[in-house]
C-alpha cells in the first residue's frame, strides 16, 4: 500500500510539491480552501491561477474536505500563506496522530505575535508533535520544480530523524534536498529575504542598475544575518541556500511575486493597488512590518528593513528612502573582522 501524504494549500506551491511527491509515487490528496479550485483542478488538471501551464497528474486527488484529505496520512505538507497558518494548524489538528510529520513551506512571520512558523505551529500542536515539525525552504520557484528545472533546498527539524525524513520524501531526480539542524536560521532566511527583495524591485522600478541592487542584495544579507543570529540563527545558514541562495532567486526573477510588486512601488504605484493587482499574496509586506518591529526588539540596525518600512507603511517616497541609505553615516563594512585587526 502507498503511503499517502497530505498537502495543504492548492496555490503555486503547494500544487508543485503535489506533483513531485505524486511523480515519486506517494498517493497524495490536494486540498483547496475553495471549492471552485476543486471543480476546475477535477475538470481540466489545471490550476489556471496558480500554474497554468501545468498539467497536474491523474493520481493527485483534489478536495475542499479537510478530514477527507488527512486520512491516514504519513506526512502534512503546510503550503499556506503565513498569515493563514495558525487557523489552518487549529484546523489540522484533530485529525494527526503523534506519528504523522508536519512539513510548513511558507516563508514568513506571524505579524501579531513576531513568532517564526514553526514557533505558531508548536503554540497550536500537542507537545508529542513538537519534534514531528519540519521546514522546507530554499531558493525553489514553483514555475520551474513544477517543470522538472534541477532545484535545491534544505529541509530542517530540531529532530534530525526528522529532517533525514523530509529529506527522503522530496528528494527526487531534479530535486536535491538538504539537512540543516537550524531551524531558526533557515525560517529567517526564507521569511526576510523577501523583505530584501522588495527593496531590489522598488530599486529596478526606479532605474536604477545592477551596482544597485548588488547592493541591496549584500548588504541586504548583512542585515538577515545581524537579526537572525541575534535571535539565536547560526551565521553559516545564511550562507547556504535559505540565505543567500533564496536572496538571489528572490531577488533577481521575474517569478518573484515581491520583487514584481516593489517594482510597481518604484514606478509610483501605492501599495493597495499594486496588492489588489498581484492576485497573490506577497509575504515580503507583511514581513517587512515584522523584521522592523523584531529589529527594534531584539536593538539590530537593519536600515534597508527600515527604509522599506518607511516606503510601504509611511509613505515614504522611494527616492528619498534610497538618499537616505546613501547619506547614512560612515562604517565599516565587516565589523567584527575589523576589531581584531591591529593595524587599524
Amino acid at each position: 500500500m502507498r503511503e499517502r501524504v497530505a498537502v495543504i494549500g492548492a496555490g503555486s506551491w503547494g500544487t508543485a510539491l503535489a506533483i513531485v511527491l505524486a511523480k515519486k509515487g506517494y498517493e497524495v490528496t490536494l486540498w483547496a480552501r475553495r471549492q471552485e479550485v476543486v471543480r476546475e483542478i477535477e475538470t481540466t488538471r489545471i490550476n489556471s491561477h496558480y500554474l497554468p501551464e501545468i498539467v497536474i497528474p491523474e493520481s493527485i486527488k483534489i478536495t475542499a474536505d479537510l478530514e477527507e484529505t488527512l486520512m491516514q496520512c504519513v506526512a502534512v505538507v503546510l503550503s499556506v500563506p503565513s498569515h493563514a497558518v495558525r487557523e489552518t494548524v487549529r484546523r489540522v489538528r484533530p485529525f494527526v496522530t503523534k506519528e504523522t510529520v508536519l512539513v510548513n513551506t511558507a516563508k514568513g512571520l506571524e505579524i501579531e505575535t513576531l513568532m517564526r512558523l514553526s514557533e505558531v505551529l508548536k503554540q497550536e500542536l500537542p507537545v508529542e508533535l513538537h519534534n514531528n515539525i519540519a521546514v522546507l525552504s530554499g531558493p525553489s520557484h514553483a514555475e520551474e520544480v513544477s517543470r522538472d528545472l534541477p532545484t535545491a533546498v534544505v529541509a530542517a527539524s530540531h529532530r534530525r530523524q526528522v529532517a533525514e525524513y523530509v529529506q527522503d520524501l522530496f528528494m527526487a531526480p531534479n530535486l536535491r534536498v538538504y539537512t540543516n539542524p537550524d531551524v531558526t536560521g533557515v525560517e529567517l532566511g526564507g521569511a526576510l529575504k523577501n523583505v530584501i527583495a522588495l527593496a531590489t524591485g522598488i530599486s529596478d522600478g526606479l532605474g536604477f542598475g545592477d551596482n544597485t541592487r548588488a547592493a541591496l542584495m549584500t548588504r541586504g544579507l548583512a542585515e538577515i544575518a545581524r537579526l537572525g543570529t541575534a535571535m539565536g540563527a547560526q551565521s553559516l545558514t545564511f550562507a547556504g541556500l535559505a540565505g543567500i541562495g533564496d536572496l538571489i532567486v528572490t531577488c533577481t526573477s521575474l517569478y518573484s511575486r515581491n520583487r514584481r510588486a516593489g517594482i510597481q512601488l518604484g514606478q509610483g504605484k501605492p501599495l493597495d493597488q499594486v496588492l489588489a493587482g498581484m492576485g497573490m499574496v506577497v509575504e515580503g509586506v507583511r514581513t517587512t512590518k515584522a523584521a522592523y518591529h523584531l529589529a527594534q526588539k531584539y536593538g539590530v540596525e537593519m536600515p534597508i528593513t527600515e527604509q522599506t518600512y518607511q516606503v510601504l507603511f509611511e509613505g515614504l517616497n522611494p527616492r528619498e528612502a534610497v538618499s537616505k541609505l546613501m547619506l547614512r553615516t560612515r562604517t565599516h563594512e565587516v565589523e567584527e573582522i575589523v576589531v581584531n585587526r591591529q593595524d587599524w
